[in-house]
């Protein structure tokens, strides 16, 4: 009986383990791991461009690049993809730095919509996530607030730029502007890419500037340049040599704005007389227009700083510190009064990342 007794109490507090550590897992929620890492030489970053060849972008890479090597990271271990502007590959290669073990992915989507998808892929890894340059909806944003995921997006708020951009025009004045007289503004807008935010964003933005100041604006053209020089370069000729005159070129980017430039002074027209062009992004050759009179202007899209919050933001959720999901960043209005400062800033070297 005493023997029998014994073993009641044994099984009785097995029991009772085992209820507790079945109790504890269903409780308990996952939890992303993190590593505290006391030195990055290890640590594998994933990298996705949009596609690098992108004059932005290419400057962006090869800046966070310096910028992980310099706190740590070996070269070797930060994998760099172009995505030839297929968010397919872009999908795809994601993946692949998944199963190859990475620790860290930083992602230029190549559309807001791809964002969803690649978010929970990382999510099921446990892998955290950095948006930059090119913002998710504000949906997908949302997401990660409530998941508390973590996931985080660096980048400037396009809106400003347009608005920048609009008032870089009302600064040369009315006069100016109307080189015909009539007392409305004719233009080209060359917008960046369908579904990209920030496209949307400059060109809605850049011209209610105008009319918010009671500028009478008249769109002669409304063509997509797909962030290429080339290709801005041959919308605007052809608007040109369908006998569409210009008197102002809105580009959401610095490359389409010089193609734009390109174009003009192939059709017989001055730009900065005949033809006011602004652009975005502060690129080194945008700023030499600038300082030759041929581009109006445009708005410093401070790649530095953004390469490094990125960076950042990284480390951070290596060591198992959160971020904000929104890392924000000004824009800042570049003309012939400031041109050579910027200059200052955007002229680094800069590093082969192939």
């Amino acid at each position: 009986m005493k023997k029998k007794m014994i073993c009641y109490m044994i099984i009785a507090a097995l029991a009772l383990s085992l209820m507790a550590g079945c109790s504890n897992t269903q409780e308990s929620e996952p939890v992303q791991e993190s590593v505290a890492y006391s030195s990055y030489s290890d640590a594998k970053v994933g990298v996705c461009i949009y596609q690098k060849s992108d004059n932005f972008m290419s400057l962006f890479s090869s800046e966070l690049v310096k910028y992980l090597v310099s706190r740590g990271f070996s070269k070797d271990n930060i994998i760099l993809y172009d995505s030839n502007n297929d968010e397919n590959v872009q999908l795809s290669q994601v993946e692949e730095l998944i199963a190859s073990g990475i620790n860290a992915l930083i992602i230029n989507p190549v559309n807001s919509s791809v964002a969803h998808s690649i978010t929970d892929m990382a999510s099921a890894s446990n892998i955290p996530l950095v948006y930059i340059n090119r913002e998710p909806s504000g949906d997908e944003e949302n997401r990660w607030e409530m998941y508390q995921l973590n996931v985080c997006y660096v980048g400037c708020d396009a809106r400003q730029s347009g608005i920048y951009q609009g008032e870089i025009l009302l600064s040369l004045g009315k006069n100016k502007l109307d080189h015909n007289g009539d007392g409305k503004i004719q233009y080209f807008m060359i917008e960046g890419a369908p579904e990209n935010i920030d496209a949307g964003y400059r060109t809605l933005y850049s011209v209610s500037a105008l009319q918010n100041s009671e500028m009478e604006m008249d769109c002669l053209l409304d063509e997509v340049g797909n962030w290429d020089e080339t290709t801005a370069s041959l919308l605007v000729s052809k608007g040109i040599q369908n006998g569409l005159k210009p008197e102002v070129i809105i580009c959401n980017n610095d490359a389409m704005a010089l193609g734009a430039i390109k174009a003009a002074e192939k059709s017989g027209l001055v730009p900065g007389e005949d033809v006011y062009i602004v652009g975005v992004d502060a690129l080194p050759e945008a700023i030499e227009m600038i300082k030759a009179g041929k581009l109006a202007g445009t708005v410093y899209n401070d790649y530095v700083l953004q390469s490094h919050k990125s960076a950042d933001a990284v480390i951070n959720y290596l060591k198992g510190i959160d971020n904000e999901h929104y890392i924000g960043c000004d824009y800042v209005k570049v003309d012939i009064d400031n041109a050579e400062s910027i200059a200052g800033l955007t002229n680094t070297d800069e590093e082969d990342i192939d």
